[in-house]
């Protein structure tokens, strides 16, 4: 028979973890970055010090962790801790939009605008915090998406020369511009029509 307090050290340890980042998450949402600290997340979470230290080195690096954790939540459950792939049932036009669909829902649901904007506005006065959101949300997700596309170059869908940076760009920018400065509806419609003029400019 297993020790109790064995069986339950992994248990709590997910628990503490968990209860870490969601305290930085909304941390990020109430007040400024500069007034963020490793003391405050352990104060909110209700945690040692060292117990965050234990698995982040810096409090860039847990801030990072908590919109990865919250991206991951969003997915479909199944997939949870597998590499990140896009659709790929062989109709490039139906995999983007419901990606980009996906997208639209993610930036209206207000439990996840609310903190990524305020990330965005530390990415954008902190080069150290917008390098780790490249390299561990931003670079993952894109190089999957790429990965979506050098697919339908293969099946003839895209154009063999086409520069896929530019094409997330196209696809991709004008939404991101639409949600920052709240120019307009972000809705199911608005997204399947940036998939519909990227693949016009794209397509062979």
């Amino acid at each position: 028979m297993p020790n109790a307090s064995t069986s339950d050290g992994p248990r709590r340890s997910e628990r503490a973890r968990q209860a870490i980042l969601t305290a930085t998450r909304e941390l990020v949402s109430e007040v400024p970055y500069a007034k963020i600290s490793i003391e405050s997340i352990a104060a909110r979470a209700k945690v040692g010090k060292q117990t965050i230290y234990r698995w982040w080195p810096s409090k860039g690096a847990v801030i990072v962790d908590s919109f990865l954790a919250l991206s991951e939540a969003t997915t479909d459950p199944e997939s949870a801790g597998s590499a990140i792939t896009l659709p790929d049932t062989g109709d490039l036009e139906a995999d983007l939009k419901l990606v980009l669909r996906a997208t639209v829902a993610e930036f209206a649901d207000r439990d996840f605008e609310q903190p990524i904007r305020a990330l965005t506005t530390e990415i954008v006065n902190d080069p150290s915090l917008a390098a780790l959101y490249r390299e561990k949300l931003a670079h993952p997700v894109d190089e999957a998406k790429k990965t979506r596309l050098r697919s339908a170059q293969r099946a003839g869908q895209l154009a063999e020369d086409a520069d896929l940076e530019l094409v997330l760009e196209v696809l991709y920018a004008p939404l991101f511009q639409r949600w920052l400065y709240r120019s307009g509806p972000l809705t199911a419609q608005y997204a399947d029509s940036l998939v519909e003029a990227t693949l016009r400019a794209f397509r062979p």
